[in-house]
């Protein structure tokens, strides 16, 4: 939903604390505990609002700062240098295939988003133009959200021009918002938060949609939600259906896309533990809920070996810091592997774990340059360091083959 999203139209993350338990503890279809996680590492700090990141074959991590517009890239040897920059836009949305790093730089009122790539010259270069396809698709004005089922006297109470500017039911509006995306052979996956899609983009800058999530589901609107979001009193009782807002996407073993995914509105729990993780048949674009229950779950990741699921709940554990949450293949609950301040993307390589923390930390002033990329290995569960690919190059289908899945994180996408 538009009121209280994690990224505002211009560029600021409307968010809120509070103290809520973080998914059941289940096991997974093998009965297998889950990994553990060892001491995490420092790679590199310092970074405003680090929501995207991605890990090249070679080690290298490249991490976007959306709010400053800048990529970096963090060497093995810890050093960080800019790759790309476009001060007074927003980047994110990275991901690397073989030797060439792709990331969505777009507009911070949301009216331009290009993808673009930067090959071994290292010059960047926009390739396909996502806000043209959302102008012309708008793949989700097949949703409609809003109040269910309220009486037409009601919903003429409504006034769209007055905050908060939504009318009782609508449909998908015209929003881009790319906030991760995946390189595979066949094209470029994009978990769009704005459009609430995921959209394919092949390498020649065709895009075409290859699902639009479901609304989210119903939450009822007691007299104390209307009051807060400033609905009219005679909505109360009714339910409230929030948009979908795809956060993180990773392939796993079995050749569907995994998508992690905000319920919306706010994304804290104030309405309740509503984040999910999906996923996708890329070929024909069927949907499955894999787990529910998260708190901001604005990144996944997917071991290629065991099929664990990752997944980065910035509003997760006990005080609504943060925290790493898993889910064993075959499982529908997760436990907690990690807490950790603030986490937003994520990325699984070689048996460790690469996490952006600290993420969005507030301060006086707003957002504060106190982000982290933070590696963490992992141990159990075929966890070792041969377990994990080493970013090559890889496809979708069946066949569980893997291509580089610098998963990305994060995050609200509607003003």
């Amino acid at each position: 939903m538009r009121i209280t999203s994690i990224v505002a139209a211009a560029g600021v993350l409307a968010l809120a604390s509070l103290a809520v338990a973080g998914p059941a503890v289940a096991g997974g279809r093998d009965n297998n505990p889950p990994p553990q996680a060892g001491t995490p590492v420092t790679l590199a700090d310092g970074l405003l609002t680090p929501l995207s990141m991605a890990v090249g074959r070679d080690g290298s991590v490249y991490v976007s700062q959306n709010f400053t517009g800048t990529l970096n890239k963090v060497g093995k040897n810890g050093t960080t240098t800019v790759v790309a920059s476009a001060p007074g836009d927003e980047i994110g949305a990275v991901s690397v295939r073989k030797n060439t790093v792709y990331y969505a730089q777009a507009a911070q009122d949301h009216t331009r988003s290009n993808m673009v790539s930067i090959g071994k010259k290292g010059t960047p270069t926009p390739f396909a133009d996502i806000y043209a396809y959302e102008s012309t698709v708008n793949p989700d004005q097949i949703n409609t959200y809003g109040f269910i089922g309220l009486p037409q006297s009601c919903a003429d109470q409504f006034d769209p021009t007055v905050e908060p500017f939504l009318p009782a039911t609508y449909t998908g509006v015209v929003d881009t918002h790319a906030y991760a995306s995946i390189a595979l052979d066949d094209a470029i996956y994009v978990a769009d938060a704005g459009a609430n899609a995921i959209l394919r983009i092949d390498y020649d800058g065709t895009i075409s949609t290859t699902a639009v999530l479901p609304p989210a589901t119903p939450v009822t609107a007691t007299a104390e939600i209307v009051a807060a979001f400033g609905f009219p009193a005679c909505a109360a009782g009714y339910e409230y259906a929030f948009e979908p807002v795809p956060t993180g996407i990773a392939l796993g073993p079995d050749g569907w896309l995994y998508v992690s995914s905000l319920p919306g509105g706010p994304e804290d729990a104030s309405l309740g533990a509503r984040g999910s993780v999906l996923k996708v048949d890329p070929d024909d674009g069927e949907i499955r809920t894999v787990a529910t229950g998260f708190v901001g779950s604005t990144g996944v990741a997917v071991s290629p070996k065991t099929g664990t699921v990752y997944v980065t709940e910035l509003f997760g554990g006990p005080t609504g810091t943060g925290q790493v949450s898993v889910v064993p293949r075959g499982a529908s609950t997760a436990s907690v592997l990690l807490t950790i301040n603030s986490p937003a993307a994520i990325a699984l390589a070689k048996g460790k774990l690469y996490l952006t923390t600290d993420a969005f930390v507030l301060g006086e002033t707003g957002p504060q340059p106190v982000g982290k990329v933070t590696q963490v290995p992992l141990r159990g569960s075929g966890q070792g360091d041969d377990s994990e690919d080493d970013g090559g190059h890889g496809h979708h289908g069946g066949n569980g083959h893997w291509g580089n899945h610098g998963q990305n994180g994060h995050s609200g996408g509607h003003r």
